[in-house]
């Protein structure tokens, strides 16, 4: 089971209200607003990172004329 880990941090006024405010509407705890946004954050940051790889690799495909799934079962055959 995983352990969390306790950390103090501190924010400006205007992300502390955003955080009170968001936390005050959703009915849930800031400790989890915080969670929350360090969660999509997160994901936002593997979109990212999996586009890049998928443009890095479909420029390759291109460059070997690889532009169906038909060329590629000829590209892999060869």
């Amino acid at each position: 089971m995983a352990i969390a880990v306790k950390k103090t941090i501190s924010l400006p006024p205007d992300l502390a209200r955003g955080v009170e405010e968001i936390a005050r509407e959703e009915g849930i705890p800031e400790k989890a607003v915080i969670k929350n946004a360090l969660r999509r954050a997160k994901q936002e940051r593997l979109k990212k990172s999996f586009y890049k790889a998928q443009n890095f690799w479909s420029r390759k495909a291109k460059e070997k004329g690889v532009l169906s799934e038909r060329d590629l079962e000829r590209y892999l055959k060869s």
